[in-house]
């Protein structure tokens, strides 16, 4: 079959994120034997115009669409960027007759809602490299695919989502597939992904939703193999999205070996769980290249990192921190402030611990967006936030109402003395 993948989101950060997930799935799809094409609409000044050439000439049996980003998590002046996809599904829809499949790490988390909202035949939650080829070898043959796990129809979710229990078994794209080739983009970053699937059970947080609760991880030295290909094509900037680089530490100590036995010449960025961090792993992450970390310890009190279900405490991250920074590799903290069980008292706390951090940069989050599935979201049910019927597709966030009013006014005058805060 003639599979095009479309990576639909445009949302620009600081760092150009590249569609490493969707590059996944078109490369389980060309070993199964399908003419695979990846569209990467980041890279396009007319997102239709372009996607509208690429449908002419390559007249695509099945269109495959990436969801990364439901919202910008801005409780402020949220913008909610789902129209956008819904143009373009309808875009896909006018010009062929091709199945549309959604798929992608937002709409893990909002499967049912999503498939309405877009208008689309079917989606797939979870991991796609398994299910997306099956799935279209079922379209091919013009059987049903009801059934198949994670697979969704239009009032017909499947019995269950399944995750491959062997990384090693799907295949790494080839650069070819999906890095972008002129010579400004030598500068971009790189996701690269070792591990899936996060045990730590943050009470906010969706990504078991998105990669399930077990960690899976592919060898160190099939990563550092890899990352050696993407360096060869004249890239040097990587950013680990492992949700935490560190767990478990003899993973993340084996990765740094490798990159550093193979004489790789890379910067690296990393996400960082505060706990399980010591001295011989910092010493290893900047001799593999290690210039940033992102912490996320989201609260400097620690009755509020028991209700977040953190598994350590400040006093960790204080010294974590001091390792890094006794390393020379820079450091952005993040806070999530008017979470359950925030205070006053637990604000000027949190403020007062980043200070004593001495970070390079500190990101902070006024109120905190409710997922699906999540704790989060039954302590909202709980005291009256929101319903349990309420599908959470639309930007929704919580906020301590004791504080409401005050919080943003608190981090407003924080932030404008200090430039180092975002």
């Amino acid at each position: 079959m003639r599979v095009l993948l479309v990576s639909s989101n445009t949302e620009r950060t600081a760092i150009i994120p590249l569609p490493l997930g969707p590059a996944f799935v078109a490369a389980a799809c060309r070993r199964a034997g399908h003419e695979t094409v990846l569209l990467d609409l980041m890279a396009e000044r007319d997102v239709i115009a372009a996607l509208q050439k690429r449908i002419e000439d390559f007249r695509p049996s099945v269109i495959g669409i990436s969801v990364r980003n439901i919202d910008d998590q801005n409780m402020a002046s949220p913008k909610f960027l789902l129209p956008a996809v819904r143009d373009v599904v309808a875009v896909c829809r006018r010009l062929c007759d091709a199945p549309i499949i959604l798929g992608g790490s937002g709409y893990s988390m909002f499967p049912e809602s999503m498939l309405r909202f877009l208008q689309a035949d079917m989606g797939i939650r979870g991991e796609g490299e398994t299910v997306f080829p099956t799935l279209l070898e079922r379209l091919e043959s013009g059987s049903d695919p009801y059934g198949l796990p994670g697979v969704y129809l239009p009032g017909h979710p499947p019995a269950g989502v399944i995750f491959s229990t062997s990384l090693e078994d799907l295949p790494l794209p080839e650069p070819e597939l999906w890095l972008p080739t002129t010579r400004q983009s030598r500068d971009f970053w790189i996701p690269v992904q070792g591990k899936r699937g996060c045990p730590m059970g943050c009470s906010f947080c969706a990504t078991r939703l998105i990669e399930g609760p077990h960690i899976r991880r592919r060898s160190p030295e099939s990563i550092a193999r890899w990352m050696e290909q993407v360096a060869a094509c004249g890239f040097r900037n990587f950013c680990a999205v492992d949700n935490t680089f560190n767990i478990p530490p003899s993973y993340a100590k084996g990765l740094c070996r490798e990159i550093i036995r193979r004489g790789l010449d890379v910067n690296l960025w990393c996400i960082v769980y505060p706990k399980w961090v010591d001295r011989e792993l910092v010493e290893l992450m900047a001799r593999a290249g290690c210039h940033e970390v992102s912490l996320g310890f989201e609260s400097g009190s620690d009755c509020v990192l028991t209700r977040f279900h953190k598994k350590f405490r400040a006093g960790e991250v204080r010294t974590i921190a001091g390792m890094f920074r006794e390393a020379g590799i820079r450091r952005t903290g993040f806070l999530m402030l008017g979470g359950p069980g925030e205070t006053r008292a637990t604000v000027e706390e949190s403020l007062a611990f980043a200070d004593s951090l001495d970070l390079d940069s500190l990101k902070i989050a006024v109120g905190i967006r409710i997922y699906p599935e999540t704790d989060l979201a039954a302590t909202a049910v709980a005291e009256g936030m929101i319903t349990p019927e309420d599908d959470l597709l639309r930007p929704t966030f919580y906020l301590t109402p004791q504080i409401q009013e005050w919080l943003p006014l608190r981090i407003a005058a924080y932030k404008a003395s200090r430039s180092w805060v975002m």
